[in-house]
């Protein structure tokens, strides 16, 4: 996933993208900002004691609306 977003960031800097690709990198950076959201969640519940199993992926709207 992250090659073929900095593949598709550099098309979008260089000669600019489709509407189809620009909704595919949209979709990569979505997916990988849960994928990252997923992985805090299960090193905080680890570091708590808890079981990392726990952890559950978080809607679309939840992880691109936080604050950083």
């Amino acid at each position: 996933m992250v090659e073929e977003e900095h593949r598709l960031e550099g098309s979008r800097i260089g000669e600019g993208l489709s509407e189809g690709d620009a909704r595919r990198l949209r979709d990569l950076e979505v997916a990988l900002d849960q994928t990252w959201d997923l992985l805090r969640q299960r090193r905080a519940r680890r570091a708590a004691g808890m079981d990392p199993d726990g952890a559950e992926a978080r809607a679309p709207g939840t992880v691109e609306n936080y604050r950083q």
